[in-house]
């Protein structure tokens, strides 16, 4: 595992004191200059696990001639879930660039020890599977209104954006009781511009400056006033709904050093930041797997129609779906959203025979066992029954990390996990879909997350039952 060396209190142990340097660590293979740039920018995932089984769970990584560590594997997921690993390892580096675009002080996912635990606390509820308690029904409504927008018999579907329009409608009448349509794409432009310049930083600060995207932001900036002082009236006159937004206006209004007035804005408008692209890119991943594995999409559609045939909906009937949520846990498996996580160290420590010294930058690659036949045999397979017992392949130690680990790992994985599941469900009950030819295989993006291209598009084949809408 992990051996802190620098630390107030412990001493060094023999087995730190005979860690090898840093400037020992397996540096690995590519190209003149770039390195290994290229490589990871076409499949990340893949180069980590070629990586760990080329090097083991800890080597460098050479990116437009900038090296970084890696701790990776079963070793690195587990070590982030220990004390060990959340002391060792900070996130604000990698995230205080959204902050600062938004004049705000912080951003909860750049925030580390007991601060991070109290805006933790304060938004756990809103973003768990309590936040759609009670409105299944309401939410087959809003899938079917937004499946009634671009859905047709005999269209061509581009799967992605269609999918991203649809979690915009959903987060925003969890959120508010309201689908933003009139902001619909200036949600997308200006989350996905951050995403690439801030977040991944797979995109040049200047496209920060393109006029596109500065009208997009006002706009954003625009519906989190207006949900600022929408929830504001409605706390004042004891009329607010019990989620997200209400936890956050209260908190502001009751606790000003938790919640500042310059941090609104970017809180307020936080989880379609944290849901549009990931979530959109499971379930199209998803939609590709059940439709190119054979036979999946039958069992699918089978209980699917099960679920709607139901007078009312509740949260154990999206408990009860094996099928349904084996084919999101395996899309969640074969394209992660959480490749690897970025981190910086705050004291020397021990991991994998090195040590990783103070201040590094690293790439956390938790999703390598995703690939490793060890954990999850024919890995390369959709398979959909990997995660009921007896197999229960996922609860392996170390295995499994589709949210990420350790104190930063997601916050909505409750809430994402029930939207997911109606997605596909909704979908694949109202309407028979095919891929653009029998031998098709996917294309993938890795900007500003890893999923489906953009181009990925299906067929609709036909109608299977009418939408409520």
């Amino acid at each position: 595992m992990a051996t802190v060396l620098e630390m107030p209190q412990p001493e060094k142990t023999a087995h730190a004191a005979a860690a090898r340097p840093a400037s020992e660590i397996p540096l690995a293979s590519g190209l003149p200059f770039l390195g290994n740039t290229l490589e990871m920018a076409k499949d990340p995932a893949a180069f980590f696990v070629r990586c760990y089984h080329d090097y083991g769970p800890v080597f460098k990584v050479k990116v437009f001639g900038r090296e970084s560590i890696v701790i990776a594997g079963p070793e690195a997921a587990l070590f982030m879930t220990t004390r060990e690993g959340r002391d060792a390892l900070r996130s604000k580096e990698f995230n205080q660039g959204v902050a600062d675009e938004y004049g705000a002080t912080e951003v909860i996912n750049g925030v580390d020890g007991p601060r991070h635990i109290r805006l933790r606390t304060l938004m756990r509820e809103g973003f768990s599977r309590e936040a759609v308690h009670g409105q299944y029904d309401a939410m087959v409504e809003i899938t079917d209104r937004a499946l009634a927008r671009k859905w047709s018999a005999g269209a061509r579907l581009p799967v992605v954006e269609a999918i991203q329009y649809l979690i915009v409608e959903q987060l925003g009448m969890i959120m508010t009781g309201q689908a933003p349509l009139d902001y619909v794409e200036d949600i997308r432009f200006a989350i996905l511009t951050i995403l690439n310049v801030l977040v991944t930083r797979q995109r040049p600060q200047i496209m920060l400056r393109d006029p596109r995207y500065k009208r997009a932001r006002q706009r954003v900036d625009q519906l989190g006033q207006h949900m600022i002082t929408d929830f504001r009236q409605r706390l004042e006159a004891g009329t607010a709904p019990d989620n997200l937004i209400t936890d956050i206006i209260r908190a502001n209004r009751d606790d000003k050093d938790l919640m500042p007035d310059r941090n609104l804005i970017l809180t307020v408008t936080g989880p379609y930041v944290a849901g549009l692209d990931t979530a959109a890119n499971t379930i199209a991943a998803c939609i590709y797997g059940i439709l190119k594995e054979p036979g999946v999409a039958a069992r699918v559609q089978a209980e699917a129609d099960e679920l709607f045939a139901k007078d009312t909906l509740t949260e154990e009937d999206f408990r009860k779906l094996p099928v349904i949520n084996g084919a999101v846990m395996e899309a969640m498996r074969l394209w992660p959203i959480a490749v690897a996580q970025m981190r910086a160290t705050n004291y020397d420590f021990e991991f994998g025979g090195y040590v990783i010294p103070k201040d590094a930058l690293l790439y956390v690659g938790t999703s390598v066992p995703h690939f490793m036949p060890e954990f999850f045999p024919e890995p390369m397979k959709f398979d959909i029954d990997r995660y009921q017992r007896p197999r229960a392949e996922h609860l392996q130690k170390g295995a499994y990390s589709p949210f990420g680990r350790g104190p930063h790992s997601c916050l909505g994985q409750g809430l994402a996990e029930v939207l997911m599941a109606m997605c596909v469900a909704r979908i694949f009950h109202r309407f028979d879909l095919a891929l653009p030819t029998p031998d098709y295989v996917l294309k993938t993006k890795t900007t500003p997350t890893p999923g489906p291209a953009m181009s990925f598009a299906v067929r609709i084949v036909r109608e299977r039952h009418a939408g409520l809408v």
